[in-house]
C-alpha cells in the first residue's frame, strides 16, 4: 500500500460537507425548475389532497435534480481532491461485468 493511500480517509469528511452542499444546491434547483411547471408549490406524499399526475412530476423533477447535483458535485470534489494530494479517492474506472 502507497503511504498517500491512506490519505483518502481525509476525503470522508470533505464527502459529507460535500454532500451537503449538493443537498442544498438541489433543493434551489428544484425550487427555481418547479416554479416553470407550476404556480402552486409542489405536491408532496404528506398532503392529503393531492394532484397525482402532478405529483408523479414532481417527485421525477427532484430525483432527477438531487442525483445530478449530487454526482457533479461529488465528482468535483474528488477531482479537486486528487488535484490537492495526488491520490484519486475512489475507483479509476467503472468494473467491466
Amino acid at each position: 500500500m502507497d503511504i498517500f493511500e491512506g490519505m483518502t480517509i481525509f476525503f470522508k469528511p470533505l464527502g459529507v460537507l460535500s454532500g451537503l452542499a449538493a443537498g442544498f444546491i438541489a433543493k434551489k434547483a428544484f425550487e427555481k425548475v418547479w416554479t416553470m411547471v407550476d404556480d402552486q408549490e409542489p405536491p408532496d406524499a404528506e398532503h392529503r389532497e393531492v394532484d397525482m399526475p402532478k405529483m408523479v412530476i414532481a417527485l421525477l423533477l427532484e430525483g432527477a435534480i438531487f442525483t445530478l447535483a449530487r454526482g457533479l458535485v461529488d465528482h468535483a470534489t474528488r477531482v479537486g481532491f486528487a488535484r490537492y494530494t495526488g491520490v484519486w479517492p475512489g475507483e479509476e474506472r467503472p468494473e467491466r461485468e
